[in-house]
């Protein structure tokens, strides 16, 4: 990050709405050499000038703007869930500080903390309680199991977290500036955007950016709309959900894929025309995990038909599972057309002919509210995007 000292980055947004150092300093009770220092010092570190100084006051550098609006979205994140706290903490926590309550969240425990950070316990556990004394009540429930983050601690942690992102993504915007591509985009990836959307994806992003870092992240939703809304991830491609689980996201539709029923290709069924439900519903199947769209739209199938849900069920949401267990048995799996396709086109797979219109669901990106990308971060929702466009115009010149 830019930075491990936030007071520096309080006075610098001093210095920009007050534009004078002189009367920054005064705001931030720090002596002018102080401030002088501590601004070149934020300089350094930001790799140029911020500030640029005229008889008429303190104007921003192109740098300087660039920084002041990301650090600025930081404190916007951050300080609001500081003052609930206590009213004193916005200027007086450090980020040391948040970085022990966030590592202690996530450990529950001081050691495996201490160990995260590469630090010795006793200065992790210092850090949590120097914290705590000024706030005058504790962050943590010590119990049997381990420390247990109470409600504003846990508030307190997601907007940490999201600061730090921020602060992450102004190195990245100062980065920019300088003709350096880098920086790290971190994608989640439900099962269907890993097979259907992101391998296309991303051979366009590296097309025009080389260097940039991407990771992707899988797991369930639930997993990864907790780290999306915490800035862990920075976006989470899949199933959109209908409504939408929380409002602090927002979901982009790209296009609708529909489930495929697939089988092995030597099974019984495999050459059957017009399959109707009554002749699914005796067989055993190989389906996603209850609680997923695909499950719920798999289990209306037989509803709308008037007929029981099959009993036999094998739960996974790996096509790879499904590919090998439908191959050594007369199991029939349900799974997104598109999330089926490498398989069904190499013959590993054959879908069956159903007498029925099988649901779709509408797939796309998850992003948070407000969230600002960076060059990079944008020309990836740019290659996303324009993957999904191609798609649906195949699939439009193919007859839907």
């Amino acid at each position: 990050m830019i930075t491990s000292n936030l007071r520096h980055l309080r006075l610098f947004l001093a210095v920009v709405d007050l534009r004078t150092l002189t009367a920054a300093a005064d705001a931030c009770g720090v002596t002018q050499p102080a401030a002088t220092h501590a601004l070149h010092r934020l300089e350094t570190l930001s790799g140029g000038a911020l500030i640029s100084r005229t008889v008429n006051g303190v104007f921003l550098t192109d740098r300087g703007q660039v920084l002041a609006g990301r650090i600025r979205r930081a404190f916007d994140l951050l300080d609001p869930a500081l003052s609930d706290i206590a009213p004193q903490l916005p200027r007086r926590v450090t980020l040391p500080q948040l970085q022990a309550i966030i590592a202690t969240a996530e450990a529950e425990n001081f050691t495996l903390a201490a160990r995260q950070m590469q630090l010795s316990q006793p200065t992790v556990h210092r850090a949590v309680a120097t914290l705590e004394r000024e706030i005058g009540r504790p962050l943590f429930d010590r119990t049997g199991f381990g420390l247990v983050p109470t409600r504003a601690c846990r508030s307190l942690v997601r907007a940490a977290r999201l600061m730090v992102a921020e602060l992450l993504q102004a190195a990245t915007d100062l980065a920019e500036l300088d003709g350096d591509e880098g920086g790290l985009i971190v994608i989640g990836a439900l099962p269907l955007s890993r097979t259907a959307l992101l391998p296309g994806a991303l051979a366009r992003f590296r097309k025009v950016r080389r260097n940039t870092r991407v990771a992707i992240y899988d797991g369930l939703y639930d997993e990864l709309l907790s780290s999306l809304r915490s800035g862990r991830i920075d976006m989470l491609l899949g199933a959109l959900r209908d409504p939408p689980p929380i409002d602090d996201i927002e979901q982009e539709f790209l296009f609708e894929d529909r489930l495929a029923i697939v089988s092995r290709p030597g099974h019984p069924l495999a050459h059957r025309r017009s399959l109707s439900a009554s002749e699914l519903v005796r067989f055993g199947w190989v389906v996603p995990r209850a609680g997923t769209p695909v499950h719920k739209q798999f289990s209306s199938m037989f509803i709308e038909a008037g007929l029981p849900q099959p009993q036999s069920l094998i739960e996974s949401g790996s096509v790879l599972m499904m590919r090998e267990l439908l191959g050594q048995s007369e199991l029939l799996g349900c799974i997104p057309a598109a999330q089926a396709h490498a398989e069904l086109q190499r013959g590993l797979l054959k879908r069956l002919d159903v007498a029925f219109h099988p649901p779709g669901r509408q797939i796309g990106i998850t992003l948070r509210s407000g969230w600002k990308p960076t060059v990079g971060q944008r020309l990836m929702l740019d290659a996303i995007r324009q993957t999904a466009e191609e798609r649906r115009s195949m699939e439009a010149g193919d007859g839907g």
